[in-house]
């Protein structure tokens, strides 16, 4: 009995020198702590301030805002990893610090194969970045996607598609698919077809298809507006008109300016006395012999 007391009293002390031992490297450490949060706390607040300022005043007056975007989110990243690691080296984890930079070679060696596809993205929107085949705002065309360019994200590339859907295409995708911009000049061509009767004067009908266009206020001046005869067709010779309107609203250039064209166009001809012949099947015979034609009428039961 005396024993097991004896063995209690022994391990009790030993417990508590071990958390008086805790307790002192607790104090000696707490302001080493102290400094370390707040290191991160100047760290975190640096970074953000860092990438609103950029965003917010450096990227509205940048020749490519989309790249200034990009760059601002990779910068806050890297001010946090710095922090992170001037932290852990201020509560006396050295060994910690340097191992996580010794190790970066291994670890990326490592990750690279885990995470292939966002290591892929993220160069990839490097890349896109600084190429600049588009900008925030603009239409653009990547697969079977169309839409506006929202953002460049560090793994993805964001469309607002005409639809109103929200598309995050993988950086790596855009950059090895063809990107077709659709507002870089800030202008597009748009064309559409009209038949004309086979007895209306070509030449009169294109000058009025002309005059027509330039007088829709969307339709801009330069360049010229232009029609082509295209096709004579089976009832109709076919005359091609050609307009060029501005992009700074993609999907209403395409739709409403184009209606609006077409419209006017058709108006135009039919006021001047031009026909737009319907699609008529025409029986022609080549023998000189009448042909019966009986008219079968419904008659009311």
């Amino acid at each position: 009995m005396k024993l097991m007391q004896v063995n209690t009293n022994r391990f009790t002390t030993n417990l508590f020198n071990v958390l008086e031992q805790y307790w002192e490297q607790f104090i000696f450490v707490l302001p080493r702590l102290g400094i370390a949060i707040l290191i991160l706390l100047v760290t975190f607040l640096l970074a953000s301030q860092v990438k609103k300022i950029v965003d917010n005043r450096v990227a509205p007056h940048a020749q490519n805002p989309l790249s200034v975007l990009f760059v601002s989110k990779v910068a806050k990243i890297t001010i946090v990893i710095i922090g992170l690691l001037l932290a852990l080296q201020t509560i006396g984890l050295t060994g910690v610090a340097g191992g996580l930079l010794a190790g970066a070679g291994v670890s990326a060696f490592i990750i690279g194969f885990a995470f292939k596809d966002i290591g892929e993205n993220f160069l990839a929107g490097f890349i896109l970045a600084f190429n600049a085949p588009f900008k925030v705002g603009d239409a653009i065309k990547v697969g079977e996607y169309r839409g506006h360019v929202v953002s460049l994200n560090m793994r993805t590339t964001h469309l607002k598609t005409f639809d109103t859907m929200d598309v995050y295409i993988p950086n790596a995708t855009v950059l090895k698919s063809e990107v077709t911009n659709m507002t870089q000049d800030n202008l597009i061509r748009l064309d559409f077809l009209v038949g004309i009767d086979y007895s209306d004067d070509v030449d009169t009908a294109e000058q009025l298809i002309i005059d027509t266009m330039k007088e829709v206020l969307e339709v801009l001046p330069q360049p010229e507006a232009f029609v082509v005869t295209e096709e004579l067709a089976t009832n109709t010779v076919n005359i091609r008109a050609f307009f060029w309107t501005d992009t700074d609203d993609y999907k209403r250039g395409i739709l409403d300016v184009k209606g609006q064209v077409i419209k006017a166009v058709k108006k135009a001809l039919l006021t001047n006395g031009f026909g737009l012949p319907a699609n008529i099947q025409e029986l022609k015979t080549y023998q000189d012999m009448p042909l019966a034609v009986q008219i079968k009428e419904n008659k009311p039961s």
